[in-house]
């Protein structure tokens, strides 16, 4: 299986740079690499210096790249409920070619955007897939969608065939409402299983690695924390913190203050982020763009690193057993007791931490057991379960 790569942080901290330059140096170890953007402002034919497109590109020997496109992303992966779509919307009076803009909903793009990610993995074309992911915000986003696949596909997606199966005739003989035929649910399940498939992937630490980029200074630092903390609470394993852009000791005068700043900086953000280590890059005194600038960027940052290496491995969370029963152990960093609320439905336990709500489908030891109470210590949210005695066997025991 391939290795995947995703770099994300703060817009404007560097991470189509160091994207780049890793997938460069992955591809001059003789690793068939590509790296993908899904930022919708794409940057990495800018970093390379080469033009690129919706289809992989080769730059260099081993090395891809590839900045993909709504329109043809659409076309590519969801062709029979755009068309359904783009019915509806002529029914309601749009003209033909205004229905087909109504149809890139927000959030296709980026959407179709991961999709790829599969793809390559199921190609068996490359050894290596390095994710320019968007600003952290919409990368928080866009990996929250295979989440809430899961949900459609297993509780709503059965409704809609079945409302429409019995009162779609109806309805279109009383209004000429266009009701989705069954191939349109099933294109929709296949979307959204693979989608499924998806965080499967990204969320396999033997496979995949998430790397935060941030600059040392406060406000990308809070963003750093908040998307650190998402991707422990979504199962998405990140191996490394990298500190970009630092000044050397050297500066002058003009520079000082901030460099002074960086410094105060940089020991708290090596705490706070423990045992995930920080990597630093310096901040360099020309463009880095180009093959031999972006060389230049991956040997600052790894040495004679292994680029894709794993520089941590962690579990977010796990169940173990204990004296009463099991422990569910959450790990939560950058969370406070009061941020964190839980309910459970049935075999769901909702989890609601520093704004993000994840919804954790319980192992089957814990689907029959009682929930009795939660404690916060250390970073680790633990959520005790108490198992249920058997049921009572009708008639007693044998005689």
């Amino acid at each position: 299986m391939p290795r995947i790569v995703l770099y994300t942080g703060k817009g404007g901290v560097g991470k189509t740079s160091l994207a780049a330059a890793t997938a460069l140096l992955a591809a001059e170890r003789g690793l068939r690499t590509i790296v993908l953007s899904t930022d919708i402002a794409h940057s990495l034919a800018d970093a390379y210096d080469v033009p690129l497109g919706p289809e992989p590109r080769e730059i260099a020997p081993n090395l891809w790249g590839q900045e993909p496109d709504v329109y043809y992303n659409i076309a590519r992966y969801w062709r029979t409920i755009q068309a359904y779509v783009t019915e509806l919307f002529s029914w309601h009076g749009l003209d033909e070619v205004m229905a087909e803009e109504m149809t890139v909903l927000p959030g296709m793009d980026e959407l179709g955007n991961l999709l790829w990610i599969a793809d390559h993995v199921d190609s068996d074309a490359f050894d290596a897939i390095i994710v320019d992911a968007a600003p952290t915000g919409e990368t928080l986003r866009l990996l929250s969608l295979p989440e809430a696949s899961r949900w459609w596909v297993e509780r709503i997606a059965p409704i809609g065939k079945r409302v429409s199966r019995l009162g779609g005739p109806i309805l279109q003989r009383m209004v000429g409402l266009p009701m989705p035929q069954e191939e349109v649910f099933h294109a929709a399940e296949r979307l959204l299983r693979r989608l499924d498939s998806v965080h499967r992937l990204l969320a396999d630490p033997e496979m995949t690695s998430v790397r935060i980029v941030l600059a040392l200074d406060a406000l990308s630092i809070a963003e750093a924390h908040r998307s650190f903390t998402y991707f422990h609470l979504f199962g998405y394993p990140t191996d490394l913190v990298v500190a970009n852009r630092v000044f050397p000791p050297d500066v002058d005068e003009y520079f000082a203050r901030l460099r002074d700043a960086q410094q105060a900086h940089l020991p708290h953000v090596e705490q706070e982020f423990g045992p995930v280590p920080v990597r630093t890059v310096p901040f360099f005194d020309r463009e880095m763009v180009g093959i031999e600038r972006l060389r230049e960027v991956g040997r600052a940052l790894f040495g004679e690193d292994d680029p894709l290496g794993v520089y941590y491995r962690g579990r977010p969370y796990q169940v173990v057993r204990s004296p009463t029963g099991w422990t569910l152990r959450v790990e939560l960093p950058f969370v406070g007791r009061d941020e964190v609320s839980l309910s459970r439905h049935a075999d769901e336990l909702v989890l609601q931490a520093a704004g993000w709500r994840r919804t954790l489908v319980l192992p089957r030891a814990l689907v029959a057991a009682r929930t009795t109470g939660a404690r916060m210590s250390d970073r680790m949210l633990a959520i005790e379960f108490e198992p249920r005695e058997p049921a009572a066997t009708a008639g007693g025991g044998p005689g």
